[in-house]
Order: C-alpha cells, then sequence, then structure tokens
C-alpha cells in the first residue's frame, strides 16, 4: 500500500523520467557490443558493461530470444543478432545527413561565434546546402547553393580528399569550364595532390585568405556507416581573429562537429590493433 500511495504522489514529470531499471541495466550489455564492435566471450563482455557475469547471463538469454544477441556455436561468443541489425538497417535508411547535422552545425557557430556552412556533393560539385552566419559581419560571395571550387576552396578540398580519384579527374575538368583555371585549381595537379595529402593527415581542409582576402577556414568531412563522406562542414571567420593552425581551437571544434555528426550517421572510428 505504502508502495502505491508514494506512485499517487509522484508528479508527471517524475512519471516521465522514470525508467525499468533491469531494462536500463541490461542495455548496458548491448551498448558495449555495440562500442567494442566485435564477438565478445560472456566475461569480457560483461566486464565491459560494468556487470557481473552471473548478473550478465540472464539478460543474455533473453536478448537471444527477442534476437538482439546471438552466440557463437564454435566460440560461445555473443554478438548483435538479426533483430539488432534489422533495427540499425531500419534507422540508417530514416536517417538524412543535412537534418542530422543541423543542430550539431548551429551548435558550433553559436559556441565559436563564426560562420558554419554545410555542404554535399551534388551535380556540379560541392555545394553548399545550409549556411549559419557569424555574430559578426563576414563579406564572402558564399550563399546556399553556391558551388564551391573543387581545389580552390577548403571545402572543395575537402571532398577532393576523400572521394574517388577518377570522380575528381573528370570534375576538375568541370570546374576549370565553369570558373576558369586561375580560379579554379592551383599551379599544377603536384601541388594540389599536395593539398590532398595534407587534409588527409589533418583530418580538416584548410584556407588562409584564399579565395576571399581576410577569410579563413577549416573544412572538416562527414562519414556515414559505410565510410563515404557525405557531408564537409566548414568554419568560417576573419583571418584577424580565426586561430588558423592545424592543431588550433578552430581546427579542433570543426573537426570534433564532423565526429559526432558522423558518429549519428553510424560511422565507427576502427580500433587501432
Amino acid at each position: 500500500m505504502a508502495e502505491l500511495e508514494n506512485e499517487g504522489n509522484e508528479s508527471g514529470s517524475e512519471k516521465e523520467r522514470r525508467g525499468i531499471q533491469s531494462i536500463e541495466a541490461g542495455g548496458q550489455l548491448l551498448l558495449a557490443l555495440g562500442a567494442q564492435g566485435r564477438p565478445m566471450p560472456l566475461r569480457e563482455l560483461a566486464k565491459a558493461a560494468d556487470m557481473a557475469p552471473g548478473k550478465a547471463h540472464p539478460y543474455l538469454v533473453s536478448f537471444a530470444k527477442l534476437g538482439l544477441v546471438t552466440q557463437e556455436a564454435s566460440t560461445g561468443y555473443y554478438w548483435l543478432g538479426p533483430t539488432a541489425m534489422q533495427l540499425g538497417l531500419v534507422t540508417l535508411r530514416m536517417l538524412n545527413p543535412v537534418r542530422e547535422a543541423t543542430p550539431f552545425a548551429e551548435q558550433l557557430a553559436r559556441e565559436t561565434g563564426h560562420s558554419v556552412a554545410l555542404s554535399v556533393w551534388g551535380n556540379q560539385g560541392p555545394t553548399i546546402v545550409y549556411l549559419f552566419d557569424a555574430i559578426y559581419p563576414l563579406h564572402t560571395n558564399i550563399r546556399t547553393g553556391t558551388v564551391m571550387s573543387l581545389a580552390g576552396t577548403a571545402t572543395g578540398r575537402l571532398f577532393a580528399a576523400y572521394l574517388p580519384a577518377r570522380l575528381i579527374e573528370e570534375s576538375l575538368l568541370e570546374d576549370e569550364r565553369r570558373l576558369g583555371p586561375d580560379i579554379a585549381t592551383p599551379a599544377d595537379r603536384g601541388e594540389f595532390q599536395g593539398m590532398l595529402n595534407e587534409v588527409r593527415q589533418h583530418g580538416v581542409s584548410r584556407s588562409i585568405n584564399n579565395p576571399t582576402p581576410g577569410v579563413s577556414s577549416f573544412a572538416a568531412p562527414v562519414f556515414d556507416y559505410s565510410g563515404n563522406i557525405v557531408l564537409g562542414v566548414t568554419l568560417m571567420g576573419r583571418s584577424r581573429s580565426f586561430d588558423t593552425d592545424w592543431t588550433g581551437l578552430q581546427a579542433k571544434a570543426a573537426k570534433a562537429c564532423g565526429v559526432e555528426i558522423s558518429k549519428r550517421l553510424g560511422h565507427q572510428t576502427l580500433r587501432a590493433g
């Protein structure tokens, strides 16, 4: 009776917050499997979920009945089951990269005070699809729908670094026809390849006072669950107040934003070893 009375005295918000602890506890096993990304023995899985093996086993039995986990016959290791796979595929099919990225890009703009642009690979090349303005006037020609130079901008070089080489070669020719060789490309292809290697090395692309004097930027990649680049996040600001160091605050902020969006799209960085 006392327990019922306590339930009756709970406010609506308290009832909404209250969950089922056993489900939350068991869910840690599924989260651990997903985080490790490989089949695991009971003892190791239980440790990863901060749970005693004897407590973990009944949860795994129930999850197996639901198809959320499966146990390998040869090793006895546990792995995600067909139901978990189906749920994941449904989620991935429903994901819209731009929609998922928008709140992260908005937060980046708010926290840094600089402009943030989201771009995708369109029919004509890297195309701006969303733009959050800086808290101060920033004079650029970038607008929603702007197609960025493939080699002459941080956004363009970002896509060039992570898309197939044959696609980039064809797009460079179109870039030259559309923008003219002086604007579209650097002096030679060797220099361009050096820039792309630099992007892959640092995980971000950088422009300093180019193509717009007085404006610098970092562009970070967003990858989907299959490891393909699907978006670019470009942080732009006045050069005099913008940290252009590869390991500076702006580079780290742009890169971290790209990583968080990638996680939302199911991308997982491979673990060392």
